[in-house]
Order: C-alpha cells, then sequence, then structure tokens
C-alpha cells in the first residue's frame, strides 16, 4: 500500500459503507447546533414570510415547530412593542433578527440587532427586548428545552428624584 493512498481510496466510496456514516441527530444538540437551525430557517423566507402577521395591540407570535426537546417561535413587532423585562426560566435560546431591527436591554446596557443578528442566551439570561424603530420587526426564537415559564421582571430603573 502506497503512503499516497487517500482514506477513500481504501474505504472505497463511504456512501456504499452505510455503517461507516454517523446517524443524522434527532435534533440539535449544541449551541452551534441551534444555531444553525435558526440559520437554516431563517434563510427559508418563502416558509415563514407567508406567515407573519401583525397586531397592533399585542406582539404576534407563531409556533412554527415543535420537536423532542426544543420549539421555535416566529414573532412580529411593531414600532414601540416590546416584550417587557424577563427570562426565559430553565430555557436557553437563540433569537434570530429576520426583518427590521429590534433592540436588546440588559443590565450591561442596550444593542440595536439588525436582520440577521443573532443572540444566544443560558437559563436565567435577564433581558427586554423592543422594537425601537420606526418600521415593523419579525424575530425568530429557538428554545431548549421548549419555553414552559417566562418569568417577568421589575424594571432595572431607578425612580427619578423629585424635590419639593
Amino acid at each position: 500500500m502506497n503512503s499516497s493512498d487517500s482514506d477513500l481510496q481504501i474505504a472505497g466510496d463511504l456512501l456504499e459503507v452505510q455503517h461507516l456514516l454517523r446517524p443524522a441527530p434527532e435534533h440539535p444538540a449544541t449551541v452551534a447546533e441551534f444555531v444553525g437551525l435558526a440559520r437554516t430557517i431563517a434563510a427559508d423566507r418563502d416558509r415563514w414570510a407567508p406567515l407573519v402577521r401583525y397586531d397592533a395591540t399585542t406582539r404576534w407570535y407563531h409556533r412554527l415547530r415543535t420537536c423532542p426537546g426544543y420549539e421555535v417561535w416566529l414573532l412580529s413587532w411593531v414600532p414601540g412593542q416590546g416584550s417587557g423585562l424577563h427570562d426565559h426560566g430553565p430555557s436557553s435560546g437563540v433569537l434570530t433578527v429576520l426583518d427590521g431591527e429590534l433592540t436588546e436591554r440588559t443590565d450591561r446596557g442596550k444593542r440595536t440587532l439588525g436582520a440577521g443578528a443573532q443572540r444566544v442566551f443560558a437559563p436565567g439570561y435577564v433581558h427586554e427586548v423592543v422594537n425601537d424603530s420606526l418600521e415593523p420587526a419579525v424575530s425568530l426564537h429557538v428554545y431548549y428545552p421548549g419555553l414552559t415559564d417566562m418569568p417577568m421582571h421589575a424594571s432595572q430603573c431607578a425612580p427619578v428624584a423629585t424635590t419639593a
């Protein structure tokens, strides 16, 4: 055997030797795989865009997918709408902005998220998401495990001092 022989030459066509291939995972299991899932869904605009609705009275949301261990939500935000300060209980998540612009506020400050931006968070991560822009926005949220709790938190802003 020549040292220049490749693994493919030695093993032959891998598609012919199915036992050498790893089975596809049932669902994502790592942060990178969940981020990849969110990017894949985001790229399939023909699938999610026709589902989007805008509601002037409340944030609109639609569950796109429920799978063992995780779920995927589509949300729309008209200007001025926000989530309130909250965490996601025992769930980790990936937030992906699909259209428009959202502002994420945390105890560390605020961050503007444009279309394509992603945020990954662990259980207990406290934030508020708001559409501070003048245009509607759409976002995709992947939660692992599925979202069962979303505790609200008091505002972190200090009250304004008044003088008599």
